[in-house]
């Protein structure tokens, strides 16, 4: 499994059956591949889809089913569709039972900075604001570090998402949980080593004295 797989497959295992769950744009629409057997899951998407599964097939594409990235998703029986005020009332009602969203940084209270950087083109906000601040559960999945620099931090350096912290963070080296002391370092990821996360890591993290390896799902 490459970074994206490891992470996708350990954020999987967080879903619960009969749940509502949005997958942001990138990365978290991995999740969708790797749902455990016997787990119903509707997967929501905030350009007005719910019931969306993994990519088609090569060839099998419809223009007309896209995430709210324009990725290509498939549609499970019993799936509908319906305007972006209906998908966004859902959010900002709190209906949905856990976001997945990608991150630029997060930092030692676990606040996430991941719709802008300042300089760079915007293309808009999306949902993110909305997401992070109306999901019951927030659970960000992202790479540990980008251009070797770590994206764990001690204070946000970009423009923050939302005044909420997030519920849990998975990277492809560990799952870290925020609490109210810190970031807790609840597993690492198979083969890694505490000390190569907190070499990676500009964070101060909360070590327990058991952590274990993480588990990772299989694809369906």
């Amino acid at each position: 499994m490459d970074a994206k797989e490891i992470i996708a497959s350990r954020v999987a295992l967080e879903l619960r059956d009969g749940t509502l769950v949005n997958l942001g744009i990138g990365l978290p629409t991995l999740v969708a591949r790797y749902v455990p057997p016997g787990l119903s899951v509707a997967f929501q998407s905030e350009n007005g889809i719910i019931g969306f599964g993994a990519p088609p097939p090569h060839g099998m594409e419809d223009p007309n089913l896209t995430d709210a990235g324009g990725g290509f998703i498939s549609a499970l029986p019993g799936a509908a569709s319906f305007d972006s005020a209906m998908s966004f009332a859902l959010i900002r009602g709190g209906h949905l039972d856990m976001t997945v969203l990608g991150g630029l940084q997060v930092d030692a209270r676990g606040l996430l900075a991941n719709w802008m950087v300042p300089g760079k083109l915007v293309p808009g906000m999306g949902g993110a604001m909305d997401l992070v601040s109306g999901s019951r559960r927030v659970i960000v999945a992202m790479q540990h570090s980008a251009k070797g620099e770590s994206k764990i931090i001690p204070e946000l350096t970009l423009p923050p998402t939302s005044t909420r912290p997030v519920s849990l963070v998975v990277t492809d080296l560990a799952v870290l949980e925020p609490t109210s002391e810190g970031l807790l370092l609840k597993e690492r990821a198979p083969g890694v080593a505490i000390r190569e996360i907190l070499t990676a890591t500009a964070a101060k993290l909360r070590i327990p004295n058991e952590v274990p390896e993480m588990a990772i799902g299989d694809a369906g």
